[in-house]
């Protein structure tokens, strides 16, 4: 049996001091990743009936036109594409903090009742206590207490990844329990205001939720990636990166701070996106095959997956007019089957 090759890792350097390792087959997958994004980009903008011509979309996005153009460009689908990359990049993130800090390929804030609590949170300040607390803090509330009830009920914090997922099921169980008594006993339109946002959809979107799920990515996303070497450290297992100085105890509890901030950030602005923190990293781990955490890389995919799933809701006639959340659960569901299956073969459920 030959033995595997070994990744080629080339050096950015700053300076004598600064190196700053990159693994060329991530490298390469983040290019053409970053090429995708922006055809898919262009295609967000310019098809249908309202779009901007191919031709003149670069004008415009360095100038922008008025009139029906300036329409499109500023109010109708430009925030909506950018609230589209941050809320799959953010999720992405989330997601592969995760899964690296569970150990689990189903660790995600889907599985483990995160985006249900947010949604429990928001729907609690914004419809049943509307003006007590922001809405937006209320998602953090709720995606908080929902994390920190998985920790407590599991007993062993993070470290059992089989009881993590059986907890989150109850503590999602729980918290759409919240939701649809809230729906409930709220007046017919504003549950239906809330059952929309709940069902995930960016079709809002404004330059206000644009620049809130930006400001989430310019905290998580520096202070995710710094935390990596510790986490790749985890791979090993808790006991030898303890040994190597991995701090496991403290990078876990880091790890899952930042996962949640990402992620509540992006149910705050676009309601529970269903399975993209779930299938992104999955997804970067096996193009990069690599058993490391893939940040980058899971947040490229995610943002791809969110625009790819807009640009159905938008052009696609079978599907105009759904919510972004209601693309993703189709497509997920799917993946999260193939998962499952793949780890009861295991013997790991």
């Amino acid at each position: 049996m030959s033995a595997p090759r070994a990744e080629r890792i080339l050096l950015l350097r700053a300076g004598t001091r600064v190196a700053l390792p990159l693994r060329a087959r991530s490298l390469l997958w983040s290019v053409l990743l970053l090429m995708a994004l922006l055809v898919a980009a262009a295609a967000t903008l310019s098809l249908g009936k309202l779009g901007i011509p191919l031709a003149e979309l670069p004008a415009a996005l360095l100038e922008p036109p008025r009139g029906a153009a300036g329409f499109t460009l500023g109010t109708l689908r430009g925030p909506r594409l950018v609230v589209a990359l941050g809320v799959g990049a953010a999720l992405g993130i989330s997601g592969a903090l995760f899964q690296t800090v569970t150990r689990n390929p189903l660790g995600s804030p889907d599985v483990i009742g995160l985006g249900a609590g947010a949604g429990a949170g928001v729907a609690l300040t914004g419809v049943a206590w509307p003006g007590v607390i922001p809405t937006p803090v209320g998602a953090l509330l709720g995606a908080t207490l929902a994390i920190t009830v998985v920790y407590l009920a599991t007993g062993r914090g993070f470290s059992s990844p089989t009881r993590i997922i059986i907890a989150g099921i109850g503590v999602a169980a729980m918290a759409s329990a919240v939701t649809q008594y809230v729906v409930t006993i709220t007046l017919r339109d504003e549950a239906a205001q809330l059952a929309g946002y709940l069902a995930g959809s960016i079709n809002a979107s404004s330059w206000g939720s644009a620049g809130l799920i930006l400001l989430v990515l310019a905290v998580t996303w520096p202070a995710a990636a710094a935390l990596t070497p510790r986490l790749n450290l985890m791979e090993l297992g808790d006991s030898l990166a303890q040994s190597l100085g991995g701090r496991t105890r403290s990078t876990r509890t880091l790890a899952i701070i930042i996962a949640v901030i990402a992620a509540a950030g992006a149910v705050t602005v676009s309601g529970p996106i269903a399975f993209i923190a779930l299938t992104a990293p999955q997804i970067a781990r096996r193009l990069v095959r690599s058993p490391g955490v893939s940040l980058g890389l899971s947040a490229l995919i995610g943002a791809l997956i969110m625009v790819l799933a807009d640009l159905i809701a938008q052009q696609a006639g079978w599907a105009k007019g759904l919510p972004v959340g209601v693309i993703t659960a189709g497509v997920g569901g799917i993946y999260l089957g193939y998962l499952l299956l793949r780890e009861w073969r295991k013997g790991l459920l």
